[in-house]
């Protein structure tokens, strides 16, 4: 087909979409709001989306998940448009999948394999690599068996990416001893990153997480608090592996800033799994900052899909500032508690910290510096004696870095030192603390 030979031959992909509409359940506003964001995934994939289609049907159909009328006219659109891959906005069972690919002659992918190519191509750190082949091997699985027309089909494209057609191939008992490989390697590497982590709580420096739908501009805002370079894209998960730095309040207390993936609705339950390292930045943060497009229609809806995310994750806890972005696309002057009602959907609700921004421009910034300020808690400072022995020196320098020394003794075995000392640094050193605080605490 004129379709397989494109891709063979590296040619962008021409893809079609197919979405659900269950009378059932939900409207066909929703779904048209769903496969709309399959198409900018779609997009993001380097696919080129010739026609997106919505089915109306009381339920799921079993073999096809679309019906047999459907299906021939997809056989049609297939021809007329020359497209290499139909994507579907749900999930596919094995089944379907391989009785839809075996009446189309084309590869089919739903939206989960979807997302994971996406994340297979995003993936730039070691960890992130490992964490997209285990969520896709998990989701092949069961698909081995009859995987059909994809596994044959030679050349590269959407849904081949991360583990390759080989792996595919293998039998279950070899894709298990992979998985348990990698598996092994994840642990090593979040043995790494957990001792990273260990280090910055070792430095008195709270952590503030920016979370939120995929492409809210949850990277242009790190940039701009930070002074960073991250990669900033309106393709959906521009930014997968977390990215932290650190900034400085008005208080002039130093914070780090963490950049994490976006949220999706329906984002596939391996992937939470999966990215458990990445989405550890926000569970371990002190302050979650949660951007959302406040320029987008469906803002309340995404901002749902975040926060049904962040229970699952178990950080829905976590003090929160909602940041309403790109307010320079909203007619007139943003008033933040008036968005903030409209978005949370709850008109009795006053949000106690909601600050409007526009990352692009810059607006509002200094307000949200200094809601971060006033949310975070305070870090008092008190006098204290600490003792260490002279063969230890790194808690010694840590004091004189974070600290203000003010008297310094020496005697056999040890040097006791009288310092200013911050509770968080106090907790680091409470191995060492001789007394408590000796004078007023005061802010630090």
């Amino acid at each position: 087909m004129a379709g397989q030979r494109r891709q063979q031959q590296g040619v962008e992909e021409v893809a079609l979409l197919v979405g659900l509409d269950l009378k059932s359940r939900g409207s066909a506003i929703n779904a048209q709001e769903s496969l709309e964001e399959l198409k900018a995934l779609a997009v993001s994939a380097g696919a080129r989306v010739a026609e997106s289609q919505i089915q109306s049907r009381p339920r799921a159909e079993a073999s096809t998940l679309v019906g047999s009328g459907k299906v021939e006219e997809l056989k049609a659109k297939i021809h007329f448009h020359e497209a290499t891959v139909v994507i579907f906005d749900r999930d596919l069972t094995p089944t379907q999948q391989r009785n839809l690919e075996s009446a189309l002659d084309v590869k089919v992918l739903d939206r989960t394999q979807l997302i994971l190519d996406i994340f297979a191509r995003r993936a730039r750190t070691r960890e992130g690599q490992l964490q997209v082949e285990l969520a896709q091997l998990n989701y092949l699985l069961p698909r081995l068996t009859g995987h059909g027309a994809a596994m044959s089909r030679l050349g590269g494209g959407i849904g081949t990416r991360g583990p390759g057609e080989t792996k595919l191939e293998t039998d279950r008992r070899r894709i298990h001893q992979r998985l348990a490989a990698i598996g092994k390697d994840l642990e090593r590497v979040r043995g790494g990153r957990a001792t990273q982590r260990r280090q910055r709580q070792g430095v008195p420096l709270a952590t503030v997480a920016l979370v939120g739908y995929t492409n809210a501009g949850k990277s242009t805002l790190f940039n701009r608090l930070t002074g960073a370079k991250v990669l900033a894209d309106a393709k959906m998960f521009a930014t997968l592996d977390p990215t932290v730095r650190h900034a400085t309040l008005p208080s002039h207390r130093r914070v780090l800033f963490s950049d994490t993936v976006g949220f999706i609705r329906n984002l596939p339950t391996m992937l939470v799994q999966a990215f458990r390292a990445t989405l550890e930045e926000v569970v371990e943060a002190e302050l979650l900052l949660h951007v959302v497009d406040a320029s987008f229609p469906g803002a309340a809806e995404h901002t749902a899909h975040v926060i049904e995310t962040l229970s699952q994750i178990k950080a829905d806890h976590t003090p929160q500032i909602l940041v309403l972005n790109k307010v320079d696309l909203i007619p007139g002057e943003a008033d933040a508690n008036a968005l903030a009602r409209r978005i949370l959907g709850d008109p009795e609700h006053q949000p106690a910290a909601a600050v409007a921004v526009s990352a692009q421009t810059g607006a509002g910034m200094e307000a949200l510096f200094q809601k971060i300020d006033e949310t975070l808690p305070l870090d008092p400072v008190s006098a204290c004696r600490f003792r260490f022995p002279l063969g230890e020196g790194a808690p010694l320098h840590l004091l004189h870095e974070h600290g203000q020394v003010t008297a310094t003794r020496y005697r056999k075995g040890y040097c006791e030192v009288e310092a200013l000392a911050s509770d968080s640094l106090r907790r680091r050193l409470a191995k060492y603390l001789v007394t408590g605080a000796i004078m007023k605490t005061r802010p630090g």
